[in-house]
């Protein structure tokens, strides 16, 4: 019988974060979850509250324990990479981040993207920008991501890190986002939803589907950025398919903006994810298109 892992996971308070410690934990794991305060971990797991801002506190709340691995779900700027490397090496033997495919926010690319398109070694690090800032922050989501692998990937004392690039998230009745609901209440209503004149289209990934990556990452000893998204691409208009499909008395009216916000999930640049490095590392991605009706029903539900 394996020896149960030691397991930190920074944030996992919803969506697949939660599905990710519900899985450690069925593995047999034993899990600690790290957050500050907001909500208690599922039973079964340990529980330390600390502001990962602050570095002193963060220290004090982990004390003298190491980890196997942890797996960060909430690392969103370099500064808070910075301080976490400090923290954890020597404290754990290899450190999982969630990153984002917003980290490709500039490529504009008829072929799926490889993770080599992004270099972390490559990025500069700025951090004396206003990370501190919430509307900075959202304004410069993908910004902070690449700068913040940039962190764990730039030369010093040895972390073994992994930055899993991850693909738009659909799926789960607990779809906190909003964005599906968005095209839903358009296409109800018979409303416009605006879309980019070029509107290219993107990968994806199920909110189970990242949560088994996460948990298989875990478990392995690879390094450096990896990119997890489903095969195939999907549209806006496929999208609305799918959606549309659960209100038949709705009418989908796509819009072409020149200038302005557009709806979520409609992209004026083409970078799909390709997913090749994590198959050859021995992961199996399912199809966008036969899971999308599910998660479709899972998010909207029978209110819908």
């Amino acid at each position: 019988m394996e020896k149960a892992r030691e397991v930190l996971v920074i944030g996992g308070n919803r969506y697949f974060g939660k599905r990710l410690i519900a899985r450690l934990l069925t593995a047999g794991d034993r899990v600690t979850v790290l957050n500050r305060g907001s909500s208690a971990p599922p039973a079964g797991a340990a529980h330390l509250i600390a502001d990962r801002d602050d570095e002193a506190a963060l220290r004090t709340a982990l004390g003298p324990r190491t980890f196997d691995v942890v797996v960060d779900q909430v690392c969103y700027t370099p500064r808070q990479a910075a301080i976490a490397r400090r923290v954890f090496t020597g404290r754990t033997g290899r450190y999982v981040m969630t990153s984002t495919v917003e980290v490709y926010e500039y490529e504009d690319s008829a072929d799926l993207v490889g993770e080599a398109a992004v270099d972390p070694v490559a990025v500069p690090v700025d951090l004396e920008l206003p990370w501190d800032d919430p509307e900075f922050l959202d304004t410069h989501y993908g910004e902070g991501k690449r700068q913040a692998e940039a962190v764990f990937a730039a030369p010093g004392p040895e972390l073994p890190y992994a930055a899993v690039r991850v693909a738009h998230v659909l799926g789960g009745a607990d779809d906190f986002t909003g964005r599906l609901q968005h095209y839903a209440d358009r296409i109800r209503a018979g409303e416009p939803i605006a879309v980019p004149a070029a509107n290219h289209p993107a990968t994806y990934i199920h909110v189970d589907e990242i949560a088994g990556f996460l948990h298989w990452t875990v478990g392995q000893d690879f390094t450096g950025p990896v990119n997890a998204a489903s095969h195939g691409l999907l549209t806006t208009q496929e999208l609305c398919a799918a959606i549309a499909a659960h209100l038949p008395s709705g009418r989908t009216v796509l819009r072409t903006v020149e200038v302005g916000e557009t709806s979520p999930f409609s992209f004026a640049r083409a970078y799909g994810m390709a997913n090749s490095r994590a198959e050859r590392l021995g992961f199996t991605f399912g199809d966008v298109r036969r899971w999308l009706p599910q998660a479709v029903a899972e998010t909207l539900g029978k209110d819908n």
